[in-house]
């Protein structure tokens, strides 16, 4: 049915249509064309998603569309023609009130805002918002009103929604990034450029590969899926490395994903990714860290226990290297020093270790006891085991950014398994004495040593210091008896 009538002052409220003295064909009718122009005028009414009614100069509705009929329940044809609104879409009491205000908006300029209380055909009232402007006719002076309406729900509802965009893209505490069907980002909020480490606007269309040094290829495969299947039941946590002016930072993000669909189109059609994103580094830093001290911590407990259980001291001094191993390094090596202990008072000598015991450097295992014909290892001067005897404190080496080639080298010349990249060397001390050094060594697959590790592999040095002193001390008993 058509939402605008054909006669009365329907063609001067509409500029655009043919006037009714326009043209007229060959046998008096009227000019196709413009029965065209009020059958397009007509769809666009009613293919608006707001509602929408017009009045003439005199308060007589002239336009009404689909939306009107469905948020009233009042058809065109109970509409179109009525004088004003009274006994019908609103109560009498109100009615002069409405066509008042309504119609004040013929001679005011701009737009009106207003909110009334409206009639459905059922006998219910519904609140609307109304949107009122001033119809011209051909010679420029008002010719009417149209009024455009939606229940206020609706309409608080679509604020509600532009302020939460709003709020989001400005004041949120956490990052917000749209990500086009592209995967590029297409808005960025301001916690989340510096999250980044761009701004706000250099971020958009870029690759996520040239925001992120690492995890982009985990964050595109989510975006991808998101795209496909939907958000995810829950949160994802994703590590990545950001670039910055101090180098490359390794950052924990708590990630949240929703698709994008517009909400135009019959069928779901994909606009995006919304990424919601907050920095959980420090607490996650915090757990690990945690973590990593009660294993350790239990570590050290059951290789106490174990080596409390060892008839041999220096079985024991094997015990605590083994259990300390245990996602700690790869490999461990304990040297002694050839001859007596140096005490803090002793005159500098030079340092000779001989190999006491090693862990398997081909398959895991028990370490050895080895160095039964007391042989000084050939370590060259600088040598981090050295080091650590004069110093008598830790040493940490590492072989650096070089190729597998050159760092097996580095570790084949120190008469270290040629796998190991990262070395830790920490003193044997017992009784005011140094009685050796204990070196664990990772491979290229594990981090480098830091202070916390350091700090561990000096507890374990302390417990295998304290046996080989019991080892040599009941060595010498056995020797003076």
């Amino acid at each position: 049915m058509s939402a605008s009538r054909r006669s009365g002052t329907t063609d001067e409220l509409g500029p655009d249509e043919p006037e009714r003295g326009g043209p007229h064909g060959p046998d008096g009718t009227d000019c196709p064309e413009e029965s065209g122009g009020s059958d397009l005028l007509a769809a666009l009414l009613d293919g608006m998603d707001a509602a929408l009614c017009a009045l003439d100069a005199d308060g007589v509705v002239t336009h009404w569309n689909r939306e009107a009929e469905r948020i009233l329940g009042w058809t065109v044809a109970e509409a179109v023609g009525r004088h004003g609104f009274a006994g019908w879409a609103v109560r009498s009491a109100d009615a002069e009130e409405v066509q008042e205000r309504l119609m004040s908006a013929m001679h005011a300029p701009g737009r009106q805002v207003n909110e009334f209380a409206l009639v459905t055909k059922d006998g219910g009232r519904v609140l609307v918002r109304t949107q009122s402007a001033a119809v011209r006719g051909p010679d420029g002076k008002p010719a009417g009103v149209y009024c455009a309406f939606s229940e206020v729900h609706t309409q608080i509802d679509l604020e509600r929604s532009i302020a939460l965009s709003e709020a989001l893209f400005e004041d949120a505490a956490w990052g917000v990034v749209l990500v086009d069907a592209d995967l590029r980002p297409a808005v960025v909020n301001g916690h989340a450029a510096r999250a980044l480490g761009v701004g706000r606007m250099s971020a958009l269309g870029r690759p996520l590969g040239e925001l992120l040094a690492q995890g982009a290829e985990e964050l595109e495969s989510a975006l991808t899926h998101v795209l496909a299947e939907g958000a995810p039941p829950a949160p994802a946590e994703m590590w990545v490395a950001v670039r910055g002016a101090e180098g490359e930072r390794r950052r924990c993000w708590r990630s949240g994903f929703v698709r994008l669909a517009s909400p135009l189109a019959e069928e779901p059609v994909p606009l995006g990714v919304g990424w919601l994103f907050q920095d959980v580094t420090e607490a996650r830093q915090g757990e690990q860290e945690a973590s990593l001290l009660r294993f350790r911590g239990n570590q050290l407990h059951r290789a106490a226990r174990a080596a409390a259980e060892c008839e041999d001291p220096a079985e024991a001094a094997t015990v605590h290297l083994d259990f300390a191993l245990a996602g700690f390094a790869d490999h461990a090596l304990l040297d002694r020093l050839a001859g007596a202990p140096r005490a803090d008072g002793d005159e500098p000598a030079p340092v000779r270790l001989v190999r006491l015991a090693a862990s398997p450097a081909g398959a895991p295992g028990p370490s050895l006891v080895t160095g039964a014909a007391g042989l000084p290892l050939r370590y060259e001067p600088g040598h981090p085991a050295l080091q650590c005897v004069e110093r008598a404190g830790t040493v940490r080496a590492d072989a650096g950014s070089v190729s597998a080639e050159r760092a097996r080298d580095w570790a084949l010349a120190r008469q270290w398994p040629g796998d190991a990249v990262h070395a830790l060397c920490a003193v044997l001390r017992s009784r005011g004495r140094t009685l050796g050094v204990v070196t664990f060594l990772r491979g290229a697959g594990r981090s480098r040593f830091e202070r916390a590790d350091a700090a561990y592999a000096e507890d374990v040095a302390v417990r295998v210091g304290a046996a080989l002193d019991l080892a040599e001390a009941l060595r010498a008993r056995g020797a003076g008896e």
